[in-house]
């Protein structure tokens, strides 16, 4: 083709395939007004497609159509770095559509959410392990389209053992995290919005990635974690059979407290409150020691942010109510005084107590105290006739 056609021909070829990805991008959008799945397609996918469409049709039209020019190997090759890098951002964001798929149907804002906790914390793994490997596909083998990359092949095959194990020695806590990131993703150690309790802080689990977790504290604080603290140290997870949850509320009273009419009370308290699940509402005297008992109410909830208001709760209703009906609770120190006397052998200038005072001397008052006082303290000097 002469010089003015061959540029024709391929602004054509890519004016050709914009319409086309625009006229199919339109198709979808409409299917998008009736399926959820299609309007997702449409919104992620259309740059990606548009891209790698346009780019595939350029670098053919120019290998059919362009014949020889000066720079024609470096145009292409570039072309050709452009559709492997279109192609791999187009499998991402299919990726990312599937995903948001998963997650549509496995929602967690649902009463009952344990497979849908366990399902959106293995599909997010998932979709990181593998545009993490999209990534490093894609710049392998755009490598691998230079000539010379090529050549050398056969020497980085033949070092790639001892680089792999440099690699693993200097990337070894990394690549712990990793395969911990993996472990927790499948083994429901631990699942994103989970209730732990970890470092002696209370909180939910709001991220999992490959190398951490975050982990919302209840105060609103974040507490970033390696993913390797969770397969090597002992954590408590509230929420890992279910998402009901046990918690207790304890006060002191005195012996006196009528225990049948607290437990009465509590069971008001808990009927009456939309943060109980209507499960568990026990009262029981768990110690009774230094003239008071210790009652411990035993209650449930549907998760662990209901279950800290209901606890609350009950501890301010019952401290309340036995301050109002049972003022006889409260808790007392009771004390027995006596006017202490002194025996006869103990007063002073008493022979008793003259006598019982050699017993308490240890230098002194007997040979063998006196005889040890001259050791710690030199000879007792004796007095001579002249002195008398």
């Amino acid at each position: 083709m002469s010089s003015v056609t061959a540029p024709l021909a391929v602004a054509g070829a890519a004016v050709a395939a914009i319409v086309f990805v625009e006229i199919v991008h339109a198709i979808v959008t409409r299917i998008g007004r009736r399926s959820a799945l299609a309007a997702d397609l449409a919104r992620t996918m259309h740059r990606p497609f548009l891209a790698t469409v346009t780019l595939t049709v350029v670098q053919q039209a120019v290998r059919i159509w362009a014949g020889d020019f000066p720079g024609r190997s470096g145009v292409v090759h570039a072309l050709v770095l452009f559709c492997i890098a279109a192609a791999a951002w187009l499998v991402g964001a299919t990726l990312l559509v599937l995903e948001d798929v998963a997650l549509a149907r496995w929602r967690t804002d649902v009463p009952d959410n344990l497979k849908s906790r366990r399902i959106r914390t293995q599909v997010v793994m998932l979709r990181r392990v593998t545009v993490a490997a999209i990534v490093v596909l894609t710049i392998g083998v755009m490598l691998m389209t230079f000539p010379d990359i090529r050549a050398l092949g056969a020497s980085v095959l033949a070092s790639a053992g001892l680089i792999s194990v440099v690699a693993a020695l200097a990337a070894q806590s990394t690549l712990g995290n990793v395969f911990a990131g993996l472990q927790l993703a499948f083994s429901d150690a631990i699942r994103v919005d989970d209730v732990v309790v970890v470092e002696q802080e209370w909180g939910r689990i709001e991220e999992i990635t490959l190398t951490y977790v975050v982990v919302q504290i209840w105060d609103d604080r974040r507490l970033i974690l390696p993913t390797s603290y969770f397969t090597t140290k002992p954590f408590q997870n509230w929420t890992r059979t279910s998402s009901a949850v046990l918690g207790t509320a304890e006060i002191d009273v005195d012996w006196a407290t009528p225990v049948e009419a607290v437990r009465a009370e509590l069971r008001r308290v808990c009927e009456e409150s939309d943060l109980w699940n209507g499960k568990v509402c026990v009262l029981q005297v768990t110690e009774a020691i230094d003239g008071r008992i210790r009652l411990r109410a035993l209650v449930s909830a549907n998760d662990a942010a209901a279950l800290w208001d209901l606890r609350c709760l009950v501890r301010e209703r019952l401290v309340g109510w036995i301050w109002q009906h049972q003022r006889s609770a409260v808790p007392r120190v009771r004390a027995e005084v006596e006017k202490a006397s002194l025996a006869p052998a103990q007063r002073a200038g008493s022979p008793g107590a003259d006598a019982g005072s050699d017993a308490a001397r240890v230098f002194s008052g007997g040979i063998d105290g006196d005889a040890r006082g001259a050791v710690f303290g030199g000879p007792v000097p004796v007095a001579s006739d002249s002195e008398d």
